[in-house]
């Protein structure tokens, strides 16, 4: 009986302590690339109080390329999932590029994913589920979001999935 409160308290202890996301993302085998500087006339980020604005971004991957094509014809759902959760590292990348630590992400809040897809395609959920699912690894519970997943008839360069998001930070 002791034993079991003594995992008990070890259990609530350990799920009262901070996140150490760093680590978590080490433990899954994810390392945070450069961001780019944005292409036109925006930036990355913008904070207002405690909430961060990430404008959309693509799956460029670590050699300055981009996944490309249209979802349904040149790319399956799983390519486009696994282009969604690299959208999801590039955002992860900028968010902590402008808040410094991403302990400080009190809950991933809203997220628009649009999809370079088909006329005919409309798995479009099942694609951004890539970015959604990498949100809740990483963040738990506050990798929860509410979330729009649309289809696009093109998107810049012919990338193959943009995403933007809102954080809610905490100081």
């Amino acid at each position: 009986m002791k034993k079991a409160i003594t995992l008990i308290t070890l259990f609530i202890t350990c799920s009262l302590l901070p996140q150490n996301i760093d680590q978590k993302l080490t433990d899954l085998g994810i390392e945070l690339p450069k961001t780019p500087k944005p292409m036109a006339n925006y930036v990355n980020a913008v904070r207002v109080d405690n909430t961060i604005y990430l404008s959309g971004k693509g799956p460029r991957k670590t050699d300055g390329t981009y996944i490309t094509g249209k979802v349904g014809k040149d790319l399956t759902i799983e390519e486009a999932q696994q282009a969604a959760r690299l959208v999801g590292i590039n955002q992860l990348a900028a968010l902590k590029e402008t808040i410094g630590n991403l302990d400080k992400v009190k809950r991933i809040v809203k997220v628009l994913g649009m999809v370079n897809c088909t006329t005919d395609f409309t798995e479009q959920p099942k694609v951004i589920n890539g970015f959604s699912d990498l949100m809740v690894e990483v963040f738990g519970e506050k990798g929860r979001h509410a979330r729009s997943a649309v289809g696009m008839g093109s998107l810049p360069a012919n990338i193959s999935v943009e995403i933007e998001m809102i954080v809610e930070i905490e100081e």
